[in-house]
């Protein structure tokens, strides 16, 4: 019993000290900032009254003074991805622009609810749709792939007067869609993918491939760098993907350091898989120590 009641003991203290508190896109309250306008926040329109509430609650809306609401449609992701306009939209974003060398910060505010999509792969995506310098919160009252939340990104910059192209919001997408596909369909992790799209666009900014035959051999490389085999189908999707950013003649050299941050900490979360593994052992233990604790107050 005293070796139980020890284990429950330090299993308690190991998982309080060190469960990770920080998050990534703080967004607090800082008055109205005249330079670069009201924080903006984007709702899916399938919300409920009582959804949308809680949504508003989870993005902090309540620490804004005021604020730009609006609303994101099926119609809106059919005029900026040439998506289905009869898609619920349940995904909602609040973004706050910054000045220029801040970079692009995101926080998944509901990681349970949006299954898919990462914060790397967001930033990735919207990297390529030529998104910068700005915090993104994204939250979602139910489960979603995560897809949608891109729209209400672009509808946001659209409604403040920054025109994004059409073309790399498409590429974007068509970017989340590939990389989402491939981790599951792959059975690869979504640090990896993240790892490897952002090593592809490196090396993009570096060789400025000329032809589809110059893409196709940095996906090679880097597959080959990276020691991800992929299937033949999946191989042709990254090459036709990255081929068609070499045709929109996107400057990956502009957010190079946003890239290099990017690349740093997909290898962080890569290189900290032990650690959760025996942060998670630990957690499991103190249940355990707990459930074994209670019963032998009983017997």
């Amino acid at each position: 019993m005293k070796k139980n009641f020890l284990v429950l003991i330090l299993a308690f203290v190991l998982a309080s000290v060190i469960l990770p508190t920080v998050s990534q896109a703080s967004t607090n309250d800082e008055g109205i900032n005249e330079k670069l306008g009201l924080p903006i926040v984007v709702y899916g329109e399938a919300l409920s009254a009582s959804q949308k509430a809680e949504v508003a609650k989870l993005l902090e809306v309540d620490k804004h003074e005021q604020v730009d609401e609006f609303t994101v449609t099926g119609q809106d992701i059919a005029n900026y991805i040439d998506g289905n306009p009869n898609s619920n939209m349940y995904s909602s974003v609040k973004i706050l622009h910054k000045d220029e060398g801040n970079g692009l910060n995101i926080e998944i505010v509901t990681p349970d609810n949006i299954t898919q999509v990462t914060t790397e792969m967001y930033k990735n995506a919207l990297l390529t749709a030529g998104v910068e310098n700005a915090d993104v919160m994204v939250a979602s009252s139910v489960k979603v792939s995560g897809h949608s939340a891109l729209t209400g990104i672009y509808k946001a910059y659209d409604a403040k007067g920054v025109k994004l192209d059409k073309d790399r919001m498409k590429v974007a997408s068509d970017e989340l869609d590939v990389a989402t596909s491939i981790a599951d369909k792959e059975g690869m992790s979504d640090e990896k993918i993240s790892q490897l799209l952002t090593e592809i666009k490196k090396a993009i900014a570096e060789q400025n491939p000329a032809t589809k035959e110059d893409v196709e051999k940095i996906v090679k490389d880097q597959l080959a760098k990276l020691n991800i085999e992929l299937s033949p189908e999946d191989r042709q999707r990254l090459i036709d993907l990255f081929d068609q950013m070499r045709n929109l003649n996107i400057d990956f050299d502009k957010v190079r350091n946003q890239l290099d941050d990017l690349t740093g900490n997909i290898q962080n979360l890569i290189n900290d898989d032990g650690f959760w593994n025996k942060l998670t052992a630990a957690i499991k233990s103190f249940f355990h120590a707990l459930s074994n604790f209670v019963s032998s107050l009983f017997s």
